[in-house]
This record gives structure tokens, C-alpha cells and sequence, in this order.
């Protein structure tokens, strides 16, 4: 029965030493949490001047020869050079391939010694070094690199990209540098191609390769295949590809693609002409420019002093579809992305951390009273003191008459009196003290009447004890 009835307070008591248990390891448990999200969060945040679009393959940087761009082309010696640009205004090596407008270089030239040596594509740097030490060339163009002095004329639109790598014309950068070193005005650029639909011979031709093969190679073209892993990259719902040689200048050029696109409806159309990659098919009209722009600023330089083969061209060009794909410009789909954990949780870190914080100063600052002696006010005074030895009395002096009928409310008393008495001396609140009392005080009430003493009713009590 004692047990019973001391249930409730024992409970409450329990209750509080386990949470007061748990509550320290818990606290510095949400500490160490803290640190460690801070600590991941803080590393995920490292800079780095490395650009990547998820999973997308990086471009690398490719040693000099080790793609096929160098051919057994060779050039005299200095001298001999010298010799050579001292005898002729325009200068042509063996293997030369730079082609211009004649009419609009000779108009900026004017009357000035302007002399202009013309080397082939694909020289090591040794040999673009001998070229570079003829001090008596005013421009000397490399491939189809031009540069003169401290000077390099880099093309910066489409058209005039086009036309470079297309059919080997360097008009636009002779006559920018050369205006520059003549201290002139840049006449504006002019789009030195023209453009002619294919004949309904040529079309078919292309056409039935495309159906039969996925790709058309014309005769003069360098590509042996198309490059599986970049391509399946790039396009994966599959692609057609035309590949042509360097087109003659001054002729129009076949437009194959928009002919090949209406054929082939919603299939991409990839077409070469000659290290020029046009893009024809699904977004098209965005695409190609964002494309052909991105690709020719990197790589315009190496393509225009090397000779490389089509599929090295192709191949890198389709990567730059692919990163493009992957930094999701257009609404196409993008390639599988393997799940990374740490990329989901990263933005809810700072949450994280900021709980946990929380919760560890809330633990603090309840723990802080009792290790600091600030706990809330509690009842410390004769009143309550005397109060609570009166009660005590009052249940010894009963415990010795009472019956089976009083016992209960007796022993339940008693128990609330203990748990008054701990109560106080754990300097809870006056609050819970005083409502322990009262308790104490209406069950020794109850325990009185049922004895029949009215003596022993609590009230009585105290008040002769106190008198």
C-alpha cells in the first residue's frame, strides 16, 4: 500500500534525476555535432579555379604531337628566309595554306613595304621559331595564325571563325593587323563566304550514307569515325554527321545542313567543313552560335597553327556539347549524374548546425543554476520549516493510534512529506515545496477525521504547536 501511494511523487523524482542524467551527455553530444557539421560544411566551401559541369569530360591539356597535329612540313633556314621576304613582298613556303582577299589587303597596305611571309600548319615550336626570327617580315602568318610585331590578329565573330576554319582565309585578321601597324583605322569586317544549296545529286549522295552509315565522309575529308564515347555523351538519342575538306575560297559553300535537317527531322545534323563544325537540328538556332562560339574562343589558336585531323576536331567539339548539355542551357536531357550525398545535405548544414547550438545552450543555461547556486527562489524560512516539522510530528503521534481504516491517508502523508522534505533540500521552486505540504497536510486531515480526533486535524495542530 505504501508503495502505491508513494507512487506518483517517486515517479516525478525518478523522472527528474534521469532527465538531469541524460541531459549533460546530451548536451556535449550536440556540441560535438556541431563542430563536426560546421568542420564538413566549412571544407565543401573551398575555393578552386577549376570550372567543371558535373560529370562532363574535361578538356586536358594536349602536349604539342601527341594528337596527330604536327606533319612533316619543314622551313629554311633564317637566312634563306630573309633572303626570300627581301626579294618578294608575299612569301609562300612549301605547304602553305592562309589564303586572302588580294584586292582588300593590297588596298590597306597602300603604299607602305608591308611583306608578308606565308608558313604551313603543323610546325613544332623550333621551327615556328625560325620563322619568328625573319625580322624583315612585317606580318608572318603560321598556319593561318597572323600575327607582326608584338601583334596577333585573333578572330572574334562567327563569320569570320567560319571562314578561317572553314577555307583557310585570314582576310579579316590581315587587314585588321595590318591597319593596327599602320597606325590606321580597322576597316569593318566583311563576311568573305557565300552560301549555295547542294545540288538534288550531291543531297541524295549524303543522304543515303546518313541512312545507311550515320555519317558521310566526302572525298579530301580526314575522318576515319566518329567518336563513340563523346558522341553517346553529346547526343544521346543518336546524331548524323557530314564531314567535307577545307572548302576552295572564293566558291559558295554546299548548306547541307538546313537540306540534311528537313530530312532528317529532330535528329541532330552535324556537318564539317574542314576544321569548321556547323550544327543543324533541335535548338539550333541558339545552340550552334553558344556552341561554335565557346568552342573556337578556347581552341581557335591551336587549330589555327596545327594541322589536326577532323576526328581530333570533332571529337573535342562534341565534349564542349556536352559540357554545355551539363551546365543545362537547354531543356534537354542531361546525362545520368551519380547521387552525392553530401550535395543534398549541404544546404541543410546551416540548420543543422544552428539546432544543435540551440539545444546545447538551452541545456547550458538550465544546468547553469544549480552549478552556480542561482537556482529559482525557494522557500528557505521558519514558516515553512516549522510548517513542515509540525506536519512530521503531527504523523508520528498519529502513526501510533491509527487503524486500518486511517492507515492509507496516514502513509500517504507521510510519503508527501518526504517528498517535501527532498523537495527542499534539492532547493526546488517555493511552488512545488508548497504544493507537496498542502498535500501532506489534506491527507493527515483526512487520516484525523476518519480517527475521529479532532485534536489531530492538521489545522488544530499547528495552531497549538505555533500558540
Amino acid at each position: 500500500m505504501a508503495e502505491a501511494v508513494t507512487g506518483r511523487s517517486g515517479a516525478s523524482r525518478g523522472w527528474r534525476r534521469r532527465a538531469a542524467r541524460w541531459a549533460e551527455p546530451l548536451r556535449w553530444t550536440l556540441l560535438g555535432v556541431a563542430v563536426l557539421v560546421l568542420v564538413v560544411f566549412l571544407v565543401a566551401q573551398r575555393q578552386s579555379t577549376d570550372v567543371s559541369y558535373g560529370e562532363s569530360p574535361a578538356t586536358a591539356a594536349i602536349p604539342e604531337g601527341s594528337a596527330g597535329e604536327l606533319t612533316d612540313a619543314s622551313v629554311p633556314s633564317v637566312a634563306e628566309m630573309t633572303a626570300l621576304v627581301a626579294a618578294e613582298p608575299v612569301v609562300r613556303l612549301p605547304g602553305a595554306v592562309a589564303t586572302w582577299d588580294e584586292q582588300q589587303v593590297r588596298e590597306v597596305i597602300g603604299d607602305s613595304d608591308t611583306r608578308i611571309l606565308v608558313a604551313p600548319p603543323g610546325l613544332d615550336k623550333a621551327e615556328r621559331d625560325l620563322i619568328r626570327d625573319v625580322e624583315n617580315a612585317t606580318v608572318r602568318v603560321v598556319g593561318t595564325e597572323v600575327s607582326g610585331g608584338i601583334y596577333q590578329a585573333v578572330p572574334d565573330t562567327i563569320p569570320s571563325w567560319r571562314a578561317r576554319f572553314a577555307t583557310h582565309d585570314v582576310t579579316g585578321s590581315l587587314v585588321a593587323l595590318i591597319a593596327n601597324l599602320r597606325d590606321r583605322p580597322t576597316p569593318p569586317d566583311v563576311d568573305p563566304l557565300t552560301w549555295r544549296d547542294p545540288a538534288p545529286a550531291e543531297l541524295a549522295a549524303v543522304a543515303a550514307d546518313l541512312r545507311a552509315h550515320g555519317r558521310h565522309v566526302a572525298p579530301g575529308a580526314t575522318l576515319t569515325g566518329v567518336p563513340e564515347k563523346a558522341a553517346a555523351a553529346a547526343f544521346p538519342a543518336g546524331a548524323r554527321y557530314v564531314a567535307l575538306p577545307y572548302q576552295a575560297p572564293g566558291e559558295p559553300l554546299p548548306r547541307y545542313g538546313p537540306a540534311l535537317a528537313g530530312l532528317f527531322p529532330d535528329t541532330p545534323i552535324v556537318v564539317l567543313y574542314g576544321s569548321w563544325v556547323e550544327y543543324h537540328g533541335p535548338e539550333a538556332e541558339q545552340f550552334a552560335d553558344i556552341a561554335a562560339a565557346t568552342f573556337y574562343a578556347q581552341f581557335g589558336d591551336r587549330l589555327s597553327r596545327y594541322a589536326y585531323p577532323q576526328d581530333n576536331v570533332l571529337g573535342a567539339w562534341l565534349d564542349r556539347v556536352t559540357e554545355i548539355r551539363y551546365a543545362g542551357v537547354f531543356e534537354r536531357p542531361l546525362p545520368y549524374r551519380p547521387f552525392d550525398p553530401l550535395r543534398v545535405a549541404l544546404p541543410a548544414l546551416p540548420w543543422i548546425f544552428a539546432g544543435c547550438v540551440l539545444v546545447f545552450l538551452i541545456l547550458s543555461v538550465r544546468s547553469l543554476p544549480r552549478v552556480a547556486g542561482l537556482a529559482a527562489p525557494v522557500v528557505r524560512g521558519p514558516g515553512v520549516s516549522s510548517r513542515l516539522a509540525g506536519l512530521t510530528a503531527l504523523a508520528v503521534e498519529m502513526s501510533l493510534l491509527t487503524d486500518r481504516r486511517s492507515d492509507p491517508a496516514l502513509v500517504r502523508g507521510i510519503a508527501a512529506l518526504g517528498a517535501a522534505r527532498e523537495a527542499l533540500d534539492e532547493r526546488l521552486p517555493a511552488s512545488q515545496v508548497r504544493r507537496l505540504l498542502a498535500d501532506a497536510e489534506a491527507e493527515l486531515d483526512a487520516a484525523a477525521r476518519t480517527m475521529a480526533i479532532p485534536a489531530y486535524r492538521p489545522s488544530a495542530y499547528l495552531r497549538g504547536r505555533l500558540s
